[in-house]
């Protein structure tokens, strides 16, 4: 018996089915949502017994996907009764249920970055503040990838010609499996690149670096690049896998405490002795210096010059660098002042005078 969809009567059937099914669905999703408000206010109240801020931070995260997700589990239910509704849901849902668990993951990671953070500004050493920060930010990207490259992958998994092709995929595996590595490897080297950085740690976020003759500060780390902030502001991105596979230097491993030193290239006939009295002297007073490393050295001797190296050293990195240019500063002004003759001047010398000299 064939039905007329033209029928008044079966049009009045389907709105009423439709509105049955629209009915059910508002009832279901003000159910949810009263369930979602009564379940954080409990534990919005449990949070404020609390005397950290990080119980909080996360739950004030996850409450907007979580809301959507309790949403999405009221219509699934209601559609489990209702045909028509689970024709119509069940497609839909092949995408939002994966979409939903990734986006609570998503913020999950995130809440818990964002609290991990907040406690490292309670830290007072800043070489563990600086270790401690890598790792969460490597990590989280890291996470990040993964929660979205499965996120991704479960809704496509969705798509019927998708997973057809996945199907006749796996008759093949090992082809496959070397076609995808081998595209896949650039992205996997810079993976495991960031992560083996999180792990070992050769550098951190604020150390200072120097590689490829230019010196700067680790600004960002990322799966794939580094950026480093040099002294005139510009930005270096590097290749994560280039400060595993070369030799950089470090000027910030273990601490910022480090030694500096300032050459000066005086005439050979010069008297050292008072210069470094005077060194000594300026150095000790000078309120930059932390006392651990006060040395003067003649460190080469050429036909024209000697070579006196100052060293000095200080707490912090920008710290030595302004003591050595105020304690260069100061040694140029003094030899000036006190011993000029100490200043390399390129001289002739005429034995018993120049028979023309006195002409006029």
């Amino acid at each position: 018996m064939m039905v007329d969809k033209y029928d008044p009567a079966n049009w009045s059937i389907a709105w009423e089915q439709v509105g049955g099914a629209a009915l059910e669905v508002a009832v279901a999703v003000g159910v949810a949502y009263a369930l979602y408000r009564v379940v954080f206010m409990l534990v919005g109240r449990l949070t404020q017994l609390s005397e950290t801020q990080i119980d909080e931070l996360i739950v004030g995260r996850v409450r907007k996907p979580v809301k959507w997700a309790f949403i999405a589990i009221a219509v699934t239910l209601v559609a489990q009764g209702n045909a028509e509704l689970r024709a119509v849901w069940e497609p839909l849902a092949r995408f939002l249920r994966p979409a939903l668990l990734g986006w609570i993951a998503y913020t999950l990671v995130k809440a818990l970055t964002a609290a991990l953070e907040l406690r490292l500004e309670l830290s007072d050493d800043p070489v563990a503040m600086r270790s401690r920060r890598t790792r969460i930010a490597v990590l989280s990207r890291t996470a990040t990838f993964t929660i979205i490259f499965i996120t991704v992958g479960l809704m496509l998994l969705g798509i019927p010609a998708v997973r057809d092709i996945g199907t006749t995929l796996l008759a093949s595996a090992g082809l496959a499996a070397l076609a995808v590595g081998a595209a896949a490897q650039p992205a996997l080297k810079s993976l495991i690149a960031g992560l083996q950085v999180a792990l070992t740690e050769p550098f951190r976020l604020g150390d200072l670096v120097r590689v490829d003759g230019e010196t700067g500060r680790i600004e960002e780390i990322r799966l794939s690049f580094i950026t480093v902030r040099t002294w005139d502001e510009r930005v270096l991105v590097v290749p994560t896998s280039r400060f595993l596979d070369q030799s950089f230097e470090n000027w910030s491993r273990q601490n910022e405490r480090l030694t500096g030193p300032v050459f000066l290239h005086l005439d050979p006939a010069t008297d050292v002795k008072p210069i470094r009295a005077e060194f000594e002297r300026y150095v000790d007073a000078h309120p930059l210096f932390d006392h651990r490393n006060r040395t003067l050295l003649v460190t080469e001797a050429y036909p024209e010059s000697v070579e006196l190296r100052l060293t000095v050293s200080a707490e912090t990195i920008a710290v030595l660098w302004q003591l050595r240019c105020e304690l260069r500063e100061h040694m140029l002004d003094w030899l000036r002042t006190e011993m000029p003759d100490a200043l390399i001047r390129h001289r002739l010398e005429v034995p018993n005078g120049h028979p023309k000299a006195g002409e006029p």
